[in-house]
């Protein structure tokens, strides 16, 4: 792949992630903001003493805040997943550009989200200790870069047992060996639970769906454009000829 390809797929890429930006912005305000809102109350309700003065307004926070982070997170996955996709196409199996892109974001969003979610959950504000943020961070992204390497070294092991056992059986086995890789980290890192007692279940569960869906809209609706979108670049539709130029060669060759 040339440099002129990779850097129009590159182009690409963070178009897609603006616009699956722009769709998660949508169901983080509608589904987010909300739960937000609510484990703030409960905060404020809690809290010893005056409360702190606002650096920043919550309106603003939930508005161009959180317009500017997500934008800007969705631009920066596409570029870094567009980079990783001229890296895979044609590596992973004989697969188009369009199932390149799924499959690319598919992994992506068990490897980078998923995974470390089902370790260490997303805490709404009020939730966790402040003196415990570097530990809880760390583990976080210790997790998150397990997960990311346990899923290279699956798709390296599938692929190299495709050859004897078919790429049915070889895929099972790859995705057993990722399952049990991950369950072992699971069990050997320490576990984070520092909800509050009287913090309500409900709203916790909410939150934490909520952060699953936006996730869930940014990397399927970043794998759809994307898909489309390099398709149409690496395998372009032929021209057709209208009727209007088709008639003079028509009569050309008839003379």
């Amino acid at each position: 792949m040339n440099s002129a390809t990779v850097r129009s797929l590159l182009v690409r890429g963070m178009l897609a992630g603006l616009g699956a930006g722009l769709l998660a912005l949508v169901v983080a305000y509608l589904l987010g903001e909300p739960r937000v809102d609510a484990a703030i109350a409960y905060e404020e309700a809690h809290a010893a003493g005056a409360p702190e003065m606002e650096i920043v307004s919550r309106s603003l926070q939930s508005t161009a805040g959180l317009a500017t982070g997500v934008l800007v997170f969705g631009v920066s996955l596409g570029g870094i997943a567009a980079l990783a996709y001229c890296f895979a196409l044609g590596r992973v199996g004989r697969f188009s550009p369009r199932a390149t892109a799924a499959l690319l974001s598919g992994v992506a969003l068990v490897a980078v989200y998923l995974v470390p979610f089902l370790k260490y959950p997303a805490n709404p504000p009020s939730v966790g200790d402040p003196e415990t943020i570097g530990k809880r961070t760390t583990l976080y992204f210790l997790m998150m870069a397990l997960s990311v390497l346990l899923a290279v070294a699956s798709v390296i092991v599938g692929k190299r047992l495709a050859p004897r056992l078919g790429n049915w059986y070889a895929t099972v086995v790859a995705v057993l060996g990722f399952a049990v890789a991950v369950g072992l980290a699971f069990a050997f890192l320490p576990a984070v639970n520092e909800v509050p007692e009287d913090f309500s279940a409900t709203l916790l569960w909410q939150f934490r769906l909520a952060a699953l869906a936006i996730q869930l809209t940014l990397w399927t609706s970043f794998g759809l454009l994307f898909g489309h979108l390099a398709e149409r670049l690496l395998h372009p539709k032929p021209a057709t000829a209208t009727p209007r130029e088709a008639a003079p060669e028509t009569a050309a060759s008839v003379h």
